[in-house]
């Protein structure tokens, strides 16, 4: 359990901080939205648009709980939360940081949800998705860090002081 898995919506940061953390710790990275396109062979838009929402979790959900990583900051899909075997999974292997932002600052962030490969069902908005998420987020988290306001540096910071 040496891994840190890094949980939250589009345009929180996990990649970004995710890299820098990785870093400063000496670790590994892996971003899991890059290994579903690798194994899928297309990108995370494609993906959706050929199976659907539901397809793309089965995929999300059957790459992260098939994970065996060793000493790296895995940087999840926004949409892994959906899955609760790749959770669980991901909890044994890991620690669990959620990077919350909140709705104001999410908007000011993301640009169009459908090219980013944001699992959005018919009709729902941004809002929608971000109150249906946040409790899965929290559900899962063993540690939350607040991003509104704090640069990447910050946040690997706080990230790391409690790692070491």
């Amino acid at each position: 359990m040496n891994n840190i898995v890094l949980i939250g919506m589009p345009g929180a940061g996990k990649s970004t901080v995710g890299v820098v953390l990785a870093k400063r710790l000496g670790y590994h990275f892996m971003d899991s939205d890059l290994l579903i396109q690798e194994r899928e062979g297309r990108l995370l838009h494609e993906i959706i648009e050929q199976e659907g929402d539901e397809g793309f979790l089965a995929i999300e959900n059957d790459v992260n709980r098939s994970l065996q990583l060793e000493r790296t900051v895995i940087a999840t899909g926004g949409s892994a939360v959906y899955g609760k075997e790749a959770m669980e999974h991901l909890g044994k292997i890991g620690t669990i940081v959620y990077l919350k932002i909140s709705y104001e600052e999410l908007q000011r962030r993301l640009g169009n949800l459908k090219d980013r490969g944001v699992v959005l069902r018919e009709g729902q908005d941004l809002r929608g998705l971000y109150d249906e998420r946040t409790p899965l987020y929290e559900r899962y988290a063993d540690m939350v860090i607040e991003q509104d306001g704090r640069t990447i540096e910050e946040t690997s910071r706080m990230i790391t002081d409690r790692f070491r």
